[in-house]
C-alpha cells in the first residue's frame, strides 16, 4: 500500500470518507499503527506529558521532537507522518519556523508538520508552504496557549468567540494550511467550520462532524491516567495488563519458577 499523502487528506474529504490519525512516539508503537493502517501519526509535542511525565508540553524542545520523529518514520511504511513543532520553535520569527519546520523534513523524515494559532502564524505558513513544507493548522484550544487560556477549556462557546474561530479557520487556509486540527470546540461550530473549508478538519474533542479524527495514543490504550478529557474513549486498559504481566513476572523470579528448563540454554 502506498504512503497516505496529503492529496489523500484531499481526496477523502471529496469523497466523504473519515481520516483516522493518531499519536505515536516510538518505532514499536508507530509500527503498530502504521500496520493497523491508520492515515496518518502525529508525533505530538504531547509526548512531553504522556511520555516524558511534565506537567504541560511547554517544555519540549526541538531536538526532542526530532528524536521521536526519527524513531516513527523508521516505523511508518504506509501512515503519513506528521512533525508537530514544539513551544518556541516557530514564535519568534518566520526564519526560525521554517528552519525548524524544515528540520522535520530533512532530519526526521515527517512529510508534513503541525503548528497551533490562527491569526498570529498566518505569515509562518505562508513562509512554510512557500518552502515546500506542508502545513496543518491547529485552532480551537491550543495547549501551549494553557497560560493564556487559563487551562484546558472549550474554545469558541459565545457567539464572538465561534466568529473569531471561523475567520480563523478561513485564514488558515487562505494561508496555504492543507488540513485544520480543531480542538475542544462545540460540535456545531466544528460542523460549520468543516463544511465551509475546502480543506479537511481533523477533530479532537469537536464532536463527529470533522472530517477526520485525532486522539493521544496513550489515552486511546489506557497508558496515561492522569486526566482523562471528556472526548476520549477508551479502547483497552494496558496498564492494567502490564501490571498483571509484570507481577506474574515477579511471582515466578521470586519462587524460582523463572526461568525454567525451556527457557535456560543446555
Amino acid at each position: 500500500m502506498p504512503q497516505f499523502t496529503i492529496h489523500d487528506f484531499l481526496k477523502k474529504k471529496k469523497d466523504g470518507k473519515k481520516i483516522t490519525m493518531l499519536t505515536a512516539y516510538d518505532y514499536p508503537f508507530a509500527r503498530i499503527l502504521d500496520e493497523s493502517g491508520i492515515d496518518a501519526i502525529l508525533v505530538g509535542d504531547s509526548l512531553g506529558m504522556v511520555v516524558q511525565g511534565l506537567e504541560n508540553t511547554l517544555p519540549v524542545t526541538m531536538d526532542e521532537m526530532i528524536y521521536h520523529t526519527k524513531m516513527v518514520a523508521r516505523a511508518a511504511k504506509n501512515s503519513m507522518i506528521i512533525g508537530d513543532m514544539p513551544f518556541m520553535s516557530y514564535q519568534t520569527s518566520i526564519e526560525d519556523a521554517k528552519r525548524n519546520a524544515g528540520r522535520f523534513l530533512k532530519e526526521g523524515g515527517a512529510a508534513a508538520v503541525k503548528l497551533e494559532g490562527g491569526r498570529e502564524v498566518l505569515e509562518h505558513i505562508k513562509a512554510m508552504t512557500r518552502s515546500d513544507i506542508p502545513v496543518m493548522a491547529h485552532i480551537g484550544l491550543t495547549p501551549q496557549s494553557i497560560h493564556r487560556m487559563g487551562g484546558y477549556k472549550v474554545q469558541g462557546k459565545t457567539a464572538e468567540a465561534a466568529k473569531k474561530l471561523l475567520e480563523e479557520a478561513h485564514a488558515v487556509e487562505d494561508a496555504g494550511a492543507f488540513s485544520l486540527l480543531l480542538e475542544a470546540v462545540p460540535m456545531n461550530l466544528a460542523k460549520q467550520i468543516t463544511e465551509e473549508l475546502s480543506i479537511p478538519t481533523i477533530g479532537i474533542g469537536a464532536g463527529p462532524h470533522c472530517d477526520g479524527q485525532v486522539l493521544v495514543l496513550h489515552d486511546v490504550i489506557g497508558l496515561f491516567e492522569r486526566f482523562v478529557p471528556k472526548f476520549v474513549k477508551q479502547y483497552a486498559n494496558l496498564k492494567k495488563d502490564i501490571a498483571i504481566a509484570v507481577k506474574n513476572y515477579k511471582d515466578d523470579v521470586e519462587k524460582g519458577i523463572f526461568p525454567s528448563d525451556s527457557e535456560s540454554f543446555k
